[in-house]
């Protein structure tokens, strides 16, 4: 019988922010990135937060509940992008609204997600099989 996962919210919260960080700074002007790295890091970010931030809420889901769960909203997202009703507009006009919502659909984005949820997935099954080998 398997156990579900103890994941310990404080470090997936850390990742979380660590993460956002590196997400906006890749979008800025601050550092010069490759053109490949700048257009497609902060979309991977992205979807790499929504993953932390579900490992965050749900601590004890499986590694496989999250990436599904974090590749359903993450496209969602995506796909809700062809909606432009003039209330989800305006959300999309304030900063914070832009960035989570985004503001046209790219099939470039779904890449993205899935290559961002894929790291989280990898990192996640890292710091799961760390821990497990740490209590024996």
């Amino acid at each position: 019988m398997s156990l579900s996962p103890n994941r310990s919210r404080i470090v997936y919260f850390g990742l979380s922010f660590i993460t956002i960080l590196s997400g906006l700074l890749s979008r800025s002007t601050l550092i010069m990135l490759p053109d490949f790295i700048s257009t497609y890091a902060g979309d991977t970010f992205w979807a790499l937060i929504v993953f932390f931030i579900i490992c965050t809420i749900f601590p004890r889901w499986k590694t496989k509940n999250i990436t599904i769960a974090a590749l359903l909203f993450a496209f969602g997202i995506e796909f809700s992008q062809f909606y432009h009703a003039p209330w989800i507009e305006e959300l999309r006009h304030i900063k914070i609204g832009g960035l989570i919502l985004g503001f046209g659909f790219k099939l470039s984005d779904l890449v993205c997600y899935t290559v961002g949820v894929s790291l989280g997935f990898v990192i996640d099954l890292y710091l799961i099989s760390k821990v497990k080998l740490s209590q024996l």
